[in-house]
């Protein structure tokens, strides 16, 4: 956890897989959380105090601006990585799964026991799984970028047609039209 109290900025952005809500901390982006137009800190705030001190929430669009124009670059096929910092909140193997999604390339997927075999923990596939499941950082973290050994699309917190949707903008996933 960290110390001291902290003010953490957020703000929300429309995407082409709906609205999505951003926020971040002294250290970098910490969150980003599909779907919440009405209600965008509805639940985070546990989450928040499970990681930070005393955490005040304020809403700063100014602050996130370099976030949203990366994403917008993303989502208009711009940019292929991103170059924000982040600041993870997670267990350390948590943290450590997160890193090495951050190292899968733009267009590329790798399944659940490769992340686990990157890691030196080959037989932690299912753990790796838990992992993605939490990631706090969608998108930028990419776990849509994690498959079923089978080459299956399993598993997304947004949702298997966002998962879609990003593998198809990607050039992954190959369709008439996104």
């Amino acid at each position: 956890m960290s110390t001291g109290s902290q003010t953490i900025a957020w703000s929300q952005m429309e995407s082409p897989i709906g609205t999505l809500t951003l926020a971040l901390s002294r250290k970098g982006l910490c969150h980003l959380t599909f779907n919440r137009p009405n209600a965008p800190l509805a639940g985070l705030t546990v989450w928040f105090n499970q990681w930070y001190r005393n955490p005040r929430l304020e809403r700063n669009d100014r602050e996130l601006e370099p976030v949203v124009k990366q994403l917008d670059e993303y989502f208009n096929k711009e940019r292929f990585h991103f170059e924000l910092p982040l600041d993870f909140c997670g267990t350390p193997f948590q943290k450590l799964v997160w890193k090495e999604l951050t190292n899968i390339p733009y267009g590329e997927v790798r399944s659940y026991k490769d992340v686990a075999q990157a890691i030196g923990a080959p037989k932690a596939v299912r753990a790796i799984g838990g992992a993605n499941n939490k990631n706090p950082i969608s998108i930028i973290v990419p776990c849509h970028r994690v498959i079923g050994a089978n080459g299956s699309l399993v598993g997304y917190g947004g949702g298997l047609h966002i998962k879609e949707y990003l593998l198809t903008l990607e050039g992954w996933l190959k369709q008439e039209s996104l």
